[in-house]
């Protein structure tokens, strides 16, 4: 079939074979932007494809703008719908993609073709608004040489090269530019922020936690693969139930929602916060990926406050790192942080009401479980005995607990269905510490993270987001307690992917294992390979900011006016030189070498060659020349055979090789 398909395509005329390529070369631009695109723009870009590749197989004429204009504003208005304006990132792409399209159906002349083809190389960078990972580049770079392949197509002339041998020359001229598109890169002066940031939807889709936890927030949350930020450890990797990232803490309650408590008084809030730590600091450095909010990740508790470039960078008192502005772009800190602490470890606890407060009405059976514990046990023993709850009341850990809609979410959740998430647990822990009389509060973040073997990153998804709580004990302060473990253990200990079961999405357990695959199979290893090179290039292409390539300009410049370093460039240069040189030397054809040592020869003798004097025309004036009938002859016989050999079409003269004794035998008689 593939054989019966190559031999049809070859039978069709150059112009259609170059009109499909350029088809071919589009859709490979534009398929990536089906991704974000609405299903609507991507279907009728794909049927307007199709009916043109349909017209130029079947030789039938271009639709007339009768049909054209309608449909095409049809589709400006259906962006209008959509996005509400014609502007901002989204809409304009949107806007491109469908031009490119519709000017598919509209190609009257030889201008049109290079039209579709420049706009084609506009859409390649516009791919890079929504992804700029490492397959996205490798992606846009092959689109790059089947779009050079199309134009150089359109702009060859006689016989034309196999689509193989277009695409590798399109290889080769892009390869030449990659130098020059690197030097650029690295010495060009950075803009802080993308070019894209200034319309209103340039920041849209980020995901991320939130600084409010409800029933269901985290679990869907949970179910994302996308990065939230990735670790290098300066060492070992601390144990995996050691990796609490802390993000936003929670103490306020309505009843549904938990939120951030209000900031203390002034007056509270002039007593430091007493923290104590024992053993050595963790060292290690965090790449934080866009999340439009203003958190940043550390292990409990730094030493600093990590420090970035562009923004300052704040606590709370319940350990909350914040930066001033929303993190939007990729940003990278080092941190050193204690796993080891005690956390406002005194005898009582400032401002400990807000850590106690309940709403009024609310879960009547947790609260009065509270008080019984009060009645009975002492804060540590409550905390054991709710623990104790957990791990033997026949809880469940899932991503899907069933809904708990009434006003009394909690109870319907401890007595009811028993079944939640991470989020479940550790409010209810926090609502039946706060009645029991011990202050507590929700801690949001991440835990764990997946390490890859290869280049020894740990790489923290939004898919490990999680909650657990703190209550605070007298004498030993703020004491971190996670009820999620006492359901899960495996969640704590390994991964969440662990302690569920593989997902079956449309009830294929196999698609399942396909997507998360086990960490020692082929295809684990394979995922490990990318997330590799996709780190790689973040680090190095993506992260390269301003302040980066000021820090390398300098050292750059430092190290340059060494004589050592100067020394080694005017060598460098030197065998660099004497090795084009040589190469240029072997590259030369020999019959070209002897056909300029006889136009040498021959000026000698008084007959010098015009600059604008071919072969032929130089033979013509040497016959009538007054020389030698032995020189005459001979020159005549060098010339015509030589310009033979450069110039005609289907001529049966002797390769270069085997022309050259001949030659070298005429030129020695032109003396």
């Amino acid at each position: 079939m593939k054989a019966a398909f190559g031999s049809q395509f070859a039978t069709l005329s150059r112009d259609k074979r170059d009109t499909l390529l350029l088809i071919a070369s589009s859709l490979l631009v534009l398929a990536p932007h089906a991704l974000h695109l609405p299903l609507w723009v991507s279907l009728l870009c794909g049927a307007i494809l199709a009916w043109r590749a349909a017209l130029t197989v079947l030789g039938r004429r271009l639709p007339r703008n009768l049909v054209l204009v309608p449909l095409a504003a049809v589709a400006m208005a259906g962006v209008q719908q959509s996005y509400s304006t014609v502007l901002g990132r989204d809409a304009g792409v949107a806007m491109l993609v469908l031009l490119v399209a519709f000017k598919m159906l509209e190609m009257h002349a030889r201008r049109d073709l290079f039209v579709v083809v420049f706009l084609c190389f506009f859409l390649v960078l516009t791919n890079f608004f929504y992804s700029q990972s490492f397959g996205t580049a490798i992606l846009m770079l092959v689109s790059i040489v089947f779009l050079l392949a199309t134009q150089m197509s359109f702009q060859l002339t006689g016989k034309v090269p196999p689509l193989s041998l277009r695409l590798a020359r399109s290889a080769r001229i892009l390869a030449f530019a990659l130098p020059l598109a690197a030097g650029a890169f690295v010495l060009f002066p950075r803009v802080e922020g993308p070019l894209w940031g200034l319309p209103d939807d340039a920041r849209s889709g980020k995901t991320g936690l939130s600084d409010t936890m409800a029933p269901g927030q985290m679990a869907d949350l949970a179910q994302s693969e996308d990065v939230a930020f990735r670790v290098k450890f300066d060492g070992p990797p601390p144990p995996q139930p050691q990796l609490y990232w802390r993000g936003p803490v929670l103490g306020s309650y309505d009843g549904r929602t938990w939120t951030r408590v209000h900031p203390l008084p002034a007056r509270e809030r002039a007593q430091p916060l007493a923290i104590s730590v024992a053993g050595a600091p963790l060292r290690y450095q965090v790449t934080q990926e866009p999340s439009n909010a203003r958190w940043l990740f550390a292990l409990e508790v730094p030493r600093a406050l990590p420090q970035l470039a562009d923004r300052p960078v704040g606590v709370s008192g319940e350990l909350e790192i914040q930066a001033a502005a929303p993190i939007t772009e990729r940003v990278r800190y080092d941190l050193a942080s204690y796993v080891r602490y005690q956390l406002q470890g005194g005898d009582s606890l400032p401002g400990s009401a807000r850590w106690l407060l309940l709403p009024w009405g609310r879960n009547p059976r947790a609260l009065a479980e509270g008080r019984r514990l009060r009645e009975r046990l002492d804060p540590a023993g409550r905390v054991r005995a709710v623990l104790e709850t957990f791990s033997t009341g026949g809880y469940v850990y899932t991503l899907q607990p069933p809904l708990l809609p009434g006003p009394h979410s909690i109870d319907d959740f401890l007595y009811g269905s028993r079944a939640g998430f991470c989020e479940h647990y550790a409010g209810a822990f926090v609502f039946l510490m706060r009645a029991a009389g011990v202050p507590a509060r929700v801690v949001t973040g991440y835990q764990g993270g997946d390490m890859n073997p290869l280049d020894g990153w740990l790489t923290v998804r939004q898919s490990d987001a999680h909650a657990w709580a703190e209550v605070w004990l007298a004498g030993r302060g703020w004491v971190r307690v996670d009820p999620t473990a006492m359901v899960a253990p495996e969640r704590v200990q390994r991964s969440l992917a662990r302690a569920l079961p593989p997902p079956a999405p449309f009830g294929l357990t196999g698609l399942g294992r396909f997507l998360q695959p086990d960490p020692d199979s082929l295809l684990g290893r394979m995922r490990y390979a990318i997330a590799a090179a996709n780190n790689g290039w973040n680090q190095w292409v993506l992260n390269y900011t301003p302040r980066r390539q000021q820090d390398l300009v300098s050292r750059l410049r430092n190290d340059l006016f060494r004589w050592q370093a100067l020394a080694a460039i005017v060598i460098l240069s030197l065998v660099l030189l004497l090795v084009g040189k040589f190469s240029a030397r072997r590259r030369s054809d020999p019959v070209d070498g002897l056909y300029s040592a006889l136009c040498r020869r021959l000026g000698q003798l008084g007959l010098p060659r015009a600059p604008d004097e071919g072969p032929t025309a130089y033979g013509a004036r040497i016959a009538a020349a007054p020389l030698a009938p032995g020189v005459r002859q001979a020159a005549g016989e060098f010339l015509q055979r030589y310009s033979a050999y450069r110039y005609a079409a289907g001529s049966t003269v002797a390769p270069g090789t085997a022309l050259v004794p001949i030659l070298k035998e005429l030129l020695s008689r032109v003396r």
